[in-house]
Order: C-alpha cells, then sequence, then structure tokens
C-alpha cells in the first residue's frame, strides 16, 4: 500500500490561538517513523511537538520555520513506503536530497512580492510601515523571516541577516540576546492589555495570615503524604473563589454587547520559568476543589510547567488569573497587567512579620503578625470601585478567619 499522509497542525486549539512553526525536525528527503517527532510548534505559551502521521520519506513542506499557521493547516506530506517519490531518500554517507523550497532557492534575488512572504512576515510589515524590500532576508535563499522584521529599523534602513555578523553589531561593552518567541507574545499581549484594551485600576489591601499558617502547620504533614505539598497558594485559591462568589462580575469578560460571566472558575496561576518567561497553566473549576484537590492542582500544573510538560490545553480558558509575586521578594506590584480577555488579576506580595496596632474596646496593643500586600487589578469597565473593595474585602476575611 502508498500514498500520501498529510501533516497537519494540532487541531485542537481554541478560535484566537496563534500558532508558530519553531523548526522542521526533519528535512526533505529524510526517513520518518511513525510517531516520531516531526515539527515543533509555538502556541501563545507554550511549545509542543507534532509526531510524525505516517512512515516513510518526508516529501513536500510546504510551511516553513517562523510561517505563522493555523490550528489543522496542512503542513505538509509524507511519501509512505513504495509510492512514487520526487526525493528519494539520501543514499548512505551522502546529505540528503531537498525537495525544491515554495520560494525557489535557485534564485539569487528572490521576489519581494508579498507571494513570496509568510503571513506572519506580511502582518509584520504592515504594522511597521515596512516594504518588503527594506529589510535583508536570512532565511534560506534570502527569504525574509520574522526576525528579519523585528530587526529592521523602524524608519526603513534594513538592520544586517545575522550572517552579517560585522554590519549592525551591538556597540562594545553590549551583549544582545534575541528575543524568544514567547517572550515578544509576552510583549505584545502585555502592552495590547494596558494600552489598548481594558483602563487598568489596582485595590491595595492587606491580609493577615496567621490563621492560614496555624492551619498549615497542622495540615501539611498530611497532605505531603498523600501527595500535594501544601502551599500557601492553596490558601490564595481557595480565598478567590470565596471572593468571585460574592462579585461574580470579577470572574467575566468584556464584549462589546454585553458582560459574560463564567459560572465555572478556571484561575490562571502565573508562574516564572527560567529560559522561558511566564507561562499561566489553569486550574479548572476551583469552585468545586477542596483545599486538598487545590493543592494536588497546583503542584501538578506548576512542577509541569517548570519541567516544560505542558500541553496548549493547560494554558487555555483562563477566567481569572492570579500572581504570587512575594516568593520572589516583591513587596507590591501595581498594576498587574490583566490577562485578556479576563476582567481581574490578583497579586499577591510577600509574606513578612509586622508591627500592626490592635484595638480592643479602648485598648490598643502592638502586636507583630505576619501579613502581606494583595492586589486587584481590574478592568474598571467591567467593575466598579466599590465593588473591587467588596472582593478584596471577601478575599482578606476568608484568610484572617481561616477556617471560615
Amino acid at each position: 500500500m502508498s500514498g500520501r499522509v498529510e501533516i497537519r497542525a494540532p487541531a485542537e486549539e481554541s478560535e484566537g490561538t496563534r500558532l508558530q512553526i519553531l523548526r522542521w525536525l526533519k528535512r526533505a528527503g529524510e526517513r520518518v517513523a511513525l510517531n516520531e517527532p516531526l515539527i515543533e510548534i509555538e502556541t501563545d505559551k507554550v511549545t509542543v511537538e507534532v509526531p510524525s502521521p505516517g512512515e516513510g520519506v518526508l516529501g513536500e513542506i510546504l510551511r516553513h520555520e517562523q510561517d505563522e499557521i493555523a490550528p489543522g493547516e496542512l503542513l505538509g506530506h509524507i511519501e509512505s513506503a513504495g509510492a512514487p517519490q520526487a526525493v528519494q531518500p539520501a543514499a548512505a554517507g551522502a546529505a540528503p536530497a531537498r525537495r525544491p523550497e515554495p520560494v525557489a532557492a535557485s534564485d539569487p534575488a528572490p521576489a519581494r512580492g508579498t507571494a513570496a512572504l509568510s503571513p506572519a512576515v506580511r502582518r509584520l510589515l504592515a504594522e511597521r510601515g515596512l516594504d518588503a524590500s527594506d529589510v535583508a532576508g536570512s532565511g534560506p535563499g534570502g527569504r525574509i523571516t520574522v526576525e528579519d522584521v523585528l530587526r529592521a529599523d523602524p524608519a526603513g534602513t534594513a538592520a544586517a541577516a545575522p550572517a552579517a555578523a560585522a554590519v549592525g553589531a551591538p556597540p562594545e561593552g553590549v551583549r544582545r540576546v534575541p528575543h524568544t518567541a514567547v517572550r515578544r507574545r509576552i510583549a505584545e499581549h502585555m502592552v495590547q492589555s494596558l494600552l489598548h484594551t481594558a483602563p487598568h485600576v489596582t485595590t491595595v489591601f492587606e491580609a493577615d495570615l496567621s490563621a492560614v499558617l496555624r492551619d498549615r502547620a497542622q495540615r501539611r504533614e498530611e497532605f505531603a503524604g498523600r501527595g500535594a505539598p501544601l502551599t500557601l497558594s492553596a490558601y490564595f485559591v481557595q480565598a478567590i473563589v470565596a471572593a468571585i462568589r460574592a462579585v461574580p462580575e470579577a470572574n467575566s469578560r468584556w464584549t462589546d454587547t454585553a458582560l459574560e460571566i463564567h459560572e465555572a472558575m478556571h484561575i490562571g496561576i502565573a508562574t516564572a520559568v527560567a529560559g522561558t518567561g511566564l507561562v499561566v497553566p489553569v486550574l479548572r473549576d476551583a469552585q468545586a476543589r477542596d483545599l486538598f484537590d487545590t493543592a494536588r492542582g497546583l503542584e501538578d500544573l506548576v512542577s509541569r510547567a517548570r519541567s516544560a510538560r505542558l500541553t496548549p490545553a493547560d494554558v487555555r480558558g483562563g477566567t481569572f488569573t492570579m500572581s504570587n509575586h512575594g516568593v520572589s521578594g516583591s513587596l507590591l506590584a501595581a498594576p498587574i497587567i490583566i490577562n485578556q480577555p479576563q476582567a481581574a488579576i490578583l497579586g499577591v506580595g510577600k509574606l513578612e512579620k509586622r508591627a500592626v496596632v490592635l484595638e480592643t474596646g479602648d485598648e490598643q496593643k502592638i502586636v507583630v503578625q505576619p501579613r502581606c500586600y494583595v492586589t486587584l487589578t481590574l478592568d474598571h469597565r467591567v467593575m466598579d470601585g466599590h465593588q473591587a473593595n467588596h472582593f478584596m474585602q471577601t478575599f482578606v476575611d476568608t484568610l484572617n478567619r481561616w477556617p471560615a
């Protein structure tokens, strides 16, 4: 049996998810095995491997590295065993032959027309007011890549391709670190959220964690024995659930015609990953979890985030986000940029012992308590100040009086 097997992008992505080919792990003309890793594709937040859908020889490659692609899009073909081959497997010791690229590499000066450009490159050129002739291409046969456009001078003077290291080199004493695709996506998302989408407002409260720390000391060993390290984040998520129940608008998205309030509470947990940046895996249905199940779910998500084992499904569909920036020493962060299209994000600062004044009747005394600042940055189109304060008062009271 012979034939041609289609290679397609993952089709389960939700509408609006951006996909980009990072690299092909095989070259045209090389043999591939069924389910062998074939392509690395980056979504908005994670990198996934696309396995080979068949066995044979990698034939035509339709979409190339740095191309932006759509879910389910055809990326290439595999010529299965016995099929007529336009590209034959490489002989032993010889370099594998390549199929012709869509942009003919044989032309010393490839055409600069838009037909030779990927959708991602065309979009960036339009956004930056550049013409293709303004950009020096570093891809095969001088093909323009996304990185080439990002390096181009906004005034229209093209920066040199990486091969021309002598031109456009950084000044002496400056080390240039190219942006990763994830970092660029984070930057775009932040700017879009803050400057072009939601009017950000931040309210600041202070939480006393004395009751939470007492409860954690009692349960920590038990939870660890059952496979769920009990972190403070588990308590914060439980308090978020209580606060959303008090102010459902915090768990919503703004549209031009209506406010869409989500019944399910899918809480994104902002997680810093070395070498990648910020990812936000989602703890689903937090409203249906008790403290143990919350702790277990958080451990699973954070451990997989830090070992690069998240799937695209793990970072989709969040309805509210928490950023526990205090774990790295931050006392207060404001505003924390809202993760669009959500309506709000909660920030938790560093836990530290503070002297506070307590009043009992006419008596006042100074005591030391473990406290932290907590913030709610909200889309002011969605909530007014009294709603935001009610949310935060509920959140803080849940922690102060744990267990409620």
